[in-house]
């Protein structure tokens, strides 16, 4: 009888990496069944897919509230699938909120958990640590340090390096990528990044916008391009933009801005980690809503909170978050970014240092070979 797992993603970068696991899981083990929560690149790799997380990718604790209702629904339905189908193990990739309450349901039930990708336990604090310590059968993490805390918590834990780096493979030519958008050669490129989730890109845009129009009043030749995430449709991007403001909007080509653009204006997550394997200079902007914010306050213990100053150990891309998000001081540090070429160099050199922390191409095939392994594939 062919073995059974679940994989549960909530949000695009998750449906990513939990897209390219699969895929690697089936290469080694054809036979495999797998369900679970995911997207479009998800369902792709084959997953039967039981909820589609564009219609549950939210964002800081007032909307986990607001959207408590559709939360418990998703909830209470993957655990009936869990108590009817009996998968021979559970595979959480980041989304802690969620999967850590399935996690403590499942392991009344004796169902090996495995977690790829953990939650930012790093910025959070420990105490969730020793909480998925006791939770887990086998934990897989992607950054190097993550490595070092589950170790010190007792877990089976193991490194595999970054999914990105086998995601983000040849582009092309800058010349090529701008013909095939539609981008005039020559003009320096500027991509907006907003997120890959509702909540985020609402908050993050219009700041976002503004800061496009201060820097193109002192520099019109900018062209500025927004890649729409793979999770949301063009029409909610549309929606937001400024009929007086000409910007470009392109549909799930994120790597090809990226390559492209001479600088990108950024939320603070995984697609920092993104930017940094392409050595694209970055700004990164970050909101919440007040109530999120002033929990995240009282919680988070990092000095930054983009990923790649994370990595990094120190801030080598400038953060401007919340009420320090104002569009004035953002195009100034954009436009001195574009217009000093010793600070590009500089951010481009520490850029570099960052993916060779990330590790080596591979971690998909690695960590699908150690989930074999955890269930006896």
């Amino acid at each position: 009888m062919p073995k059974k797992l679940m994989v549960i993603a909530g949000e695009a970068s998750g449906d990513l990496h939990g897209a390219n696991l699969v895929k690697a899981l089936k290469s080694l083990s054809p036979n495999l069944e797998i369900v679970g929560m995911g997207g479009r690149k998800m369902a792709k790799a084959r997953v039967n897919i039981l909820i589609d997380i564009s219609q549950i990718s939210i964002v800081g604790f007032g909307e986990v509230l607001r959207h408590f209702k559709r939360l418990s629904g998703t909830f209470h339905k993957i655990c009936r699938v869990v108590e009817e189908e009996r998968p021979d193990a559970l595979i959480l990739i980041d989304y802690p909120g969620f999967n850590l309450r399935l996690a403590e349901r499942v392991k009344e039930k004796g169902i090996p958990i495995i977690y790829y990708i953990s939650p930012q336990v790093w910025a959070w604090g420990r105490s969730r640590v020793k909480k998925i310590a006791k939770l887990v059968n086998k934990m897989i993490v992607i950054l190097p340090f993550e490595r070092d805390i589950y170790q010190d918590e007792g877990p089976p834990v193991e490194f595999v390096g970054h999914p990105l780096l086998d995601v983000i493979g040849p582009i092309g030519k800058k010349e090529e990528i701008a013909s095939r958008l539609n981008i005039p050669l020559g003009r320096p490129v500027v991509g907006l990044l907003p997120g890959s989730r509702r909540q985020e890109i609402r908050r993050l845009l219009p700041t976002m916008l503004k800061v496009a129009k201060l820097m193109r009043a002192r520099r019109p030749e900018l062209e500025f391009v927004i890649p729409c995430a793979s999770t949301i449709s063009p029409e909610e991007i549309k929606d937001l933009l400024n009929p007086d403001l000409a910007v470009k909007l392109v549909h799930d080509k994120t790597y090809e801005v990226m390559n492209l653009a001479d600088l990108l204006l950024i939320a603070s997550g995984t697609a920092t980690l993104e930017a940094a394997c392409l050595e694209t200079p970055m700004v990164v902007i970050y909101k919440l809503s007040f109530l999120s914010w002033l929990l995240a306050k009282l919680l988070i213990r990092v000095p930054d909170i983009g990923l790649v100053n994370v990595v990094a150990g120190r801030r080598i891309v400038p953060e401007f978050l919340q009420f320090g998000a104002r569009p004035g001081r953002i195009a100034s540090a954009s436009l001195d970014l574009l217009e000093n070429e010793s600070k590009r160099e500089s951010m481009e050199k520490d850029l570099r240092a960052v993916k060779v922390k990330l590790g080596q191409p591979g971690a998909s095939e690695r960590a699908a070979r150690l989930v074999l392994e955890t269930i006896g594939g």
